[in-house]
């Protein structure tokens, strides 16, 4: 797999843990520190990221001895010959639109400050995790399970491995269900949570995805959605990195953390 492809996953999923908090204070301005954080996170990691990375690998590659068996589960029908189409694309997008909406429409109808950093989160952890997929989708090369009933044709052209549909739903329903108050956490987490499971359903359903496809696909997704969440405590992170000549060639590269 591709170098930058793999290094933004790992971006991806460093924040997978029990950090999940409500959102912070959120300005445009702050996108582009935001991105230089995600995209450079793996360099911060301690430990238990990258055993949290580890239990992540290996559930991917779990559910990669089931995609034959949900495919042929699903395979039914028009779905049973593989046809390369995927005309239910737009239709499995409407639940992670519907939150988005859903949540900028009722905090700008409520003049709800709180509520309109919600929405800017769920947009920008949606924006990093479509763009992880992306990356990862051109590495990989997968072909989708409507396209062969072979589950390991990788690195040929195809866009299957991961879901962007499932990391947009996942990434913006995280944000739905773990943000706010504890008045309403469980109806919060009902809807998040429950529009992005029927979102990798209904791809799974399709013959879009293969099961591993959506189980990597919801993994970026929820780990960027804490990441957007958690975004000020990764600015007070303060590090640099700097580059000199050494003594009879070549150069030093060194590199300093601070964690207040």
């Amino acid at each position: 797999m591709h170098v930058r492809a793999c290094a933004t996953l790992l971006v991806a999923l460093s924040a997978l843990g029990p950090r999940v908090c409500c959102a912070e204070e959120f300005a445009a301005k702050d996108i582009l520190e935001d991105a230089k954080l995600y995209f450079t996170e793996p360099v911060r990691w301690d430990r238990s990221d990258w055993l949290t990375f580890g239990g992540v690998l290996v559930t991917i590659a779990a559910a990669h001895q089931f995609d034959g068996e949900v495919r042929d589960h699903f395979e039914t029908g028009s779905r049973a010959v593989p046809n390369g189409t995927d005309p239910n694309s737009l239709r499995d997008a409407i639940p992670a639109a519907a939150m988005l909406a859903g949540t900028w429409a009722f905090a700008t109808l409520s003049d709800d400050s709180a509520g309109r950093v919600e929405s800017y989160t769920m947009l920008e952890a949606a924006s990093f995790s479509s763009i992880t997929t992306l990356a990862l989708r051109f590495a990989a090369g997968r072909e989708r399970p409507s396209q062969t009933p072979q589950v390991n044709d990788w690195r040929a052209g195809g866009t299957s491995f991961p879901s962007l549909h499932a990391s947009a739903a996942f990434a913006i329903g995280t944000v739905l269900a773990e943000s706010g108050g504890d008045d309403f956490r469980w109806i919060r987490r009902i809807l998040g949570y429950g529009a992005a499971s029927a979102t990798v359903y209904l791809r799974l359903h399709d013959n879009a995805h293969w099961l591993s496809d959506t189980v990597a696909g919801s993994a970026i997704g929820i780990s960027t959605a804490v990441f957007s969440m958690n975004r000020r405590e990764y600015r007070a992170r303060r590090w640099d990195i700097s580059v000199a000549p050494l003594q009879g060639g070549g150069v030093g590269l060194a590199f300093n953390l601070m964690i207040p």
